[in-house]
């Protein structure tokens, strides 16, 4: 049964909004809860798992089983989480903890396929007991495989026990809300409800004033006016009854002015059900038609910030722009009470069309809490004549709906904004792009980053690796903690080692002190390792048993570091290619590639250079303090016709020299380098090799200019010195000899 009355209906979305809420935080707190308990049982039974196979090692090479059946039995014991423990080896139990012998449907379950670790798996008895089965191998699988069960009866009670806790205070909340709820809507509709009684008792014969309102502001204000109605009715009675022969005219007056003041009650009692600018104004609309004879009528309404406008006639509800909407406000928002103007008097306020044939414009300017909200404009024709008394009473209805029209505004922008929410995210922690592909990238790095997983970020130069790797670090726990950046096409393989792991004093020649490397540097934060792809075998070995052990000795050093970081690998290059060849180990490759994140390049998501151009031209003319705001039709057809190799960071750095030489408001297509137009829009649909070739002339063109200084060069170029040299190595560039 529907709720009858605005009391039960809120009332009823309180205790919905409670119920919910509590249901989804019970849920999302339960999950979180059991997911961090079986996290940490999971690496509990690893622990146990992993030192009992190195115990048992020796025990089961020397076939000692004796001493091996005292070690389960003393670990069963020791540790009452454990349900069970057994040795297999060559499908043979040397040893179990089990009263009638190991079930034969237990020895199937769970195995281990490598040597370096164990394996889990969730298993469920005849009973229905809930194990976690950890499959370990013993001496790399060759004295057998070690398997331990643990119970998960202890994980599941305790979540048991959060959610019954949840719902207790759930339904706590609840109560309180209810209660709460219960005075607070008595309270609110208490005034309303005795104004609107005292109201409906009115009657021709009784036009008392109404007894003073108790209640908010606008129950007050309200009462007011209709007192000061009342009391100019009542004068308009004295006066009729003062002549005979005006008796008909004035009653039929007095019955009219009565019928309004029944509708306004009824205007303003209908308009607390209505939410929708559209239906409120178009409510409005409706109701002014039947109080004044003139047909043709637009109410116009802005926004909070007065930048925007809402136009609502009888086809319906238009928004007015920025430009449209300021010259209808400076027009509108100077009137004081009833207007009468000519439509010159109004140069640049848009009007319907079908207000074009009006003799005279009626405009009813009103407020809400001193604040100008917006105007009744009604087109009075030749034919109609607007009554004065009328207008006032549309006037005094307005003032008493003002509420109402702010509140549908307000609820017509939040539903703008909700829509504009919905939209795909055109930027994302300094990255632009509302294409599929991004989006997919996006929502991999929200799922990512508040775990500890190895990331391997995979693209072309000047994708944006970097900005996927810090939006990483960013949105994860570890976002106060250091992000260290190594560059590993920057160093030589030796200068490498010294950088990541640090180095002892005389560890090699020129060390002078002993150096923490970046590593140590980054302890509880995140490592970023780009251009992993071209570390030394040697890096590479030490970097894999970072990855499986976070310990490490400096160079020349005999203490074993051991560090907390994350590490965020990228490459431009394909790996598994090199593995293939020889050239990336791949044990490392697999320890780096637990979740792949591929960046698109610019090509495969063309829709995103015009957001990408105008991003940069926003910044850059902000940074040069130039009001460039767009770009004329031929520069963004140059634009969206290159190929863009340099993908991102060549869009970045061909805006930023569009902004520097622009001389207009807009940016021309003369303002764009050379290499887009002219030759440049010819390069832009030649081959690569020709973008190549032309990349590397310009580049031994300023290196030659700066007398091969790479720092100065760099500068020169706007890029970094790690990609100068990467790119001095990839079109193989080195000084004139001197002979």
């Amino acid at each position: 049964m529907r709720p009858r009355t605005l009391r039960h209906t809120l009332l009823l979305a309180i205790a919905v909004l409670v119920l919910v809420s509590g249901v989804l935080i019970s849920q999302l707190v339960t999950h979180r809860y059991s997911a961090s308990l079986i996290e940490g049982a999971v690496a509990q039974a690893d622990n146990v798992a992993h030192r009992l196979a190195l115990d048992a090692a020796e025990k089961v090479l020397i076939n000692d089983l004796v001493g091996l059946q005292r070690m389960l039995d003393g670990q069963l014991a020791a540790n009452p989480a454990v349900s069970y423990i057994f040795i297999i080896r060559d499908g043979q139990v040397l040893s179990h903890t089990f009263q009638a012998g190991v079930p034969v449907e237990l020895l199937a379950a769970n195995a281990v396929t490598g040597s370096e670790a164990g394996h889990v798996e969730k298993l469920v008895s005849g009973k229905g007991e809930r194990f976690l089965d950890i499959a370990w191998p013993i001496f790399g699988g060759r004295a057998g495989t070690l398997r331990i069960g643990f119970s998960e009866e202890p994980y599941r009670k305790k979540v048991g026990e959060l959610w019954f806790q949840m719902s207790l205070i759930t339904l706590g909340v609840l109560l309180v809300a209810l209660f709460a709820g219960q005075l607070f809507v008595f309270r609110l509709t208490r005034p309303l409800l005795r104004l609107t009684d005292d109201v409906e008792a009115l009657s021709e014969d009784n036009l008392a004033p109404l007894a003073p309102a108790k209640g908010r502001a606008e129950i007050t204000r309200l009462a007011s006016a209709f007192n000061s109605m009342l009391g100019r009715l009542r004068d308009y009675t004295g006066r009729l009854e003062t002549s005979n022969r005006q008796l008909e005219k004035k009653n039929e007056e007095l019955d009219r002015a009565q019928r309004q003041l029944r509708t306004s009650l009824s205007i303003t009692q209908e308009l607390a059900a209505l939410a929708d600018l559209k239906e409120v104004s178009a409510y409005l609309i409706r109701a002014f038609k039947g109080i004044i004879e003139c047909r043709n009528m637009a109410l116009v309404v802005f926004n909070s910030r007065a930048d925007g406008a809402f136009v609502t006639t009888d086809k319906g509800t238009l928004p007015l722009q920025a430009a449209a909407a300021g010259t209808t406000h400076a027009a509108f928002a100077t009137l004081t009470g009833i207007s009468f103007l000519k439509k010159e008097n109004l140069p640049g306020v848009p009007l319907p069309l079908e207000m074009q044939a009006a003799r005279q414009l009626a405009v009813l300017p009103f407020h809400h809490q001193q604040e100008f909200l917006g105007a009744m404009v009604i087109g009075c024709p030749a034919e109609c004549t607007c009554v004065t008394k009328e207008l006032e009473v549309i006037e005094l209805i307005l003032k008493q709906t003002s509420g109402a029209l702010r509140r549908a505004v307000l609820h017509e922008e939040e539903l703008r904004d909700l829509l504009a929410r919905i939209e795909p995210t055109a930027e994302f922690s300094g990255m632009v792009g509302k294409d599929p592909k991004m989006q997919v990238v996006y929502k991999l790095i929200e799922d990512v980053a508040p775990t500890d997983a190895t990331v391997l970020i995979q693209g072309e130069s000047g994708t944006g690796k970097e900005l996927v790797a810090r939006a990483i670090h960013q949105h994860s726990p570890r976002r106060e903690k250091p992000f260290v950046v190594i560059n590993c096409s920057a160093y030589p393989s030796t200068l490498l080692e010294s950088e990541l792991f640090g180095h002892e004093k005389g560890a090699f020649t020129g060390a002078s002190r002993r150096r923490a490397g970046r590593f140590e540097q980054a302890n509880g934060g995140t490592v970023f390792l780009d251009e992993i792809g071209e570390i030394s075998q040697t890096a590479q070995i030490k970097l894999l048993r970072v990855l499986q052990s976070q310990k490490f000795e400096r160079i020349g050093g005999e203490q074993t570091l051991a560090v907390d970081v994350r590490i965020l690998a990228a490459t431009n290059k394909n790996l598994l290619d090199q593995v293939k060849a020889g050239q990336f180990r791949e044990d490392l490759f697999y320890r780096l590639n637990v979740i792949p994140i591929h960046v698109p390049p610019l090509r495969e998501r063309q829709n995103d250079i015009p957001l990408l151009a105008k991003h940069f031209l926003r910044r850059f003319a902000e940074r040069q303090k130039k009001d460039l705001r767009e770009f004329s039709s031929e520069a963004m057809r140059i634009i969206l016709n290159y190929r863009w190799p340099g993908n991102v960071r060549e869009i970045e750095n061909t805006i930023e020299h569009a902004v520097v030489l622009a001389k207009a408001s807009v940016v021309e297509a003369v303002d764009l380098p050379p290499l887009l137009t002219g030759s440049g829009a010819q390069a832009s649909a030649a081959p690569r090799k020709t973008i190549t070739e032309t990349e590397a002339r310009l580049l031994r063109e300023v290196l030659e200019e700066c007398n091969w200084n790479k720092t100065e060069a760099a500068l020169r170029l706007g890029i970094s010195r790690s990609t100068l040299y990467e790119k001095i190595r990839k079109y193989q560039l080195s000084p004139p000899t001197v002979h």
